[in-house]
């Protein structure tokens, strides 16, 4: 009997010290956080992924507005497109703003409102007009900044002269010669940056095919390594949430501009999460065409494009991720869309039922994740999923970017959180539906907030989110802003988990 208690104890701890021991707890509720600027850029995060471009202040979809300095009027497209440009407007709105295309580090196409493209016009009148769907060299226009001051430019044409305002209604390329970047030359603009974008698109295409692929390479093989996954295994974390892009499922050879070789990094991270018992949530954060505009959506220039005739190739991609992680025993679930917003909502729940179809033909047991529109009320899919199984909402939750936040003070913000918040997770919870705070964070609109004060809002989320019955994910793991940093927000005692 003594023998065969000491053989059962060798097992227990024989067991207890393999990585596969804490495989009974990796089932929902997760606690997780997201590995976000990994394998899907976010500038915001880490501005320095973009020091080495040249012109990196005009990336794919930076919105400039530019002033005539002869006649202090800013140049517009009429009627928002398809009609001349202009130089007679005071101040500058949407027809002023004008979205940079990227084809070399100083060569641009300028897109309009209505999305149409700036070019000369096709009677040979040397006339700027915005009428194409698609750019071609008669669409393409080289900037050229000044040395002393970046933001008075000209603009050369694809003639190889310059654009000029001959008067408020008249804007041509045919202006010749240098110039001596006085005020009153009518070849001077003034260049405002009103938005920039910087995801992977704007670095990718501001690289070049080369430089970035190193680039990348390089980050995705030191932003994250094994010894993070064993940091946040040992302090209390069972999952991450990973952010990839739709061009992932062409990894050998993703098309143009985007670089090869962010499919091994997630190989990697399955791996490392398997080895020290944990679970990998692949979230397809950038859908082609993108689905609500921002620079993690994969955008060019912030236009919404995702629709109807997208829907084939973004299941096709959910349909690469299911076929290759599907039976991985580390897979947590897989996310079919992160955060749409502006889509058309039949369209959205059109892509949901084919992708969650084809994640079953791979795995008929895997949670299939789909996200909440943030321009909706978070029960509008609730009716909608009752039809599935192990499928899961997500959510997500910031005391930011609304006014109602700006106002709050410490005790009303962890008041929303314990009521407000609780009230609406529990009601995306009352369907056969798991719910999933899919991102949060430790950062609000107060200002010079104590430490005593960020650790009480962040309890209170966790104590809250914990309530979600698929679990949470903090936003994000690393930033250069500490309280959106969940490593930092641990290590110094910010946060328990």
């Amino acid at each position: 009997m003594e023998y065969r208690n000491y053989y059962l104890s060798f097992l227990l701890a024989l067991w207890l010290s393999c990585p596969y021991s804490n495989l009974l707890a990796q089932t929902p509720p997760y606690k997780a956080v997201n590995l976000g600027n990994w394998l899907l850029t976010e500038g915001w995060i880490l501005p320095s992924l973009f020091d080495g471009i040249v012109n990196k202040d005009l990336l794919d979809g930076t919105q400039v507005q530019l002033l005539s300095t002869k006649f202090q009027t800013y140049l517009s497209a009429e009627n928002g497109g398809r009609d001349a440009i202009v130089a007679n407007r005071g101040s500058a709105s949407g027809w002023e703003t004008f979205r940079l295309w990227r084809v070399n580090d100083s060569s641009f196409n300028l897109r309009v409102f209505n999305k149409q493209f700036v070019g000369l016009n096709n009677q040979g009148a040397n006339k700027l007009v915005a009428a194409s769907n698609s750019p071609s060299n008669q669409e393409t226009f080289r900037i050229i900044r000044n040395n002393d001051d970046p933001l008075k430019i000209r603009i050369k044409a694809s003639n190889g002269l310059f654009l000029q305002v001959q008067s408020k209604t008249s804007v041509s390329a045919d202006y010749q010669g240098t110039t001596n970047w006085e005020e009153s030359d009518p070849s001077v603009f003034r260049m405002k940056i009103v938005r920039t974008l910087q995801g992977e698109y704007q670095l990718t295409n501001g690289y070049g095919p080369d430089k970035a692929s190193q680039v990348l390479k390089d980050h995705w093989s030191s932003y994250i390594t094994e010894d993070d996954f064993v940091f946040m295994s040992q302090n209390g974390l069972n999952a991450v949430r990973i952010p990839v892009g739709w061009w992932i499922a062409q990894d050998t050879n993703p098309p143009k501009p985007f670089v090869g070789g962010s499919l091994a990094a997630l190989d990697n991270a399955f791996t490392w999460a398997q080895n020290h018992g944990m679970k990998v949530i692949v979230d397809l954060h950038a859908v082609e065409g993108s689905q609500n505009g921002n620079e993690h959506s994969g955008a060019r220039d912030g236009y919404v494009e995702w629709g109807d005739s997208y829907i084939p190739r973004t299941v096709s991609v959910i349909e690469s991720l299911a076929k290759r992680y599907g039976n991985r025993q580390s897979l947590g679930g897989i996310e079919l869309m992160n955060e749409p917003q502006g889509v058309n909502l039949e369209s959205l729940k059109k892509y949901y039922k084919a992708a969650y179809d084809v994640v079953r033909k791979y795995n008929p047991n895997a949670y299939v994740i789909m996200s909440n529109p943030l321009d909706a009320d978070s029960k509008v899919l609730l009716s909608f999923v009752s039809g599935f199984d192990k499928v899961v909402l997500d959510v997500h939750y910031y005391n930011l970017y609304s006014d109602r936040f700006s106002s709050m003070n410490v005790q009303q913000n962890v008041d929303y959180i314990r009521n407000e918040r609780a009230s609406y997770l529990s009601g995306v919870s009352s369907t056969n539906a798991l719910s999933f705070v899919g991102e949060w964070c430790g950062e609000w609109s107060i200002q010079s907030a104590s430490k005593e004060e960020y650790q009480r809002y962040a309890q209170a989320q966790v104590d809250v989110y914990s309530n979600a019955t698929f679990g949470w994910a903090y936003w994000t793991y690393k930033c250069q802003y500490n309280h959106w940093s969940l490593k930092w927000m641990i290590e110094n005692g910010y946060i328990k988990v």
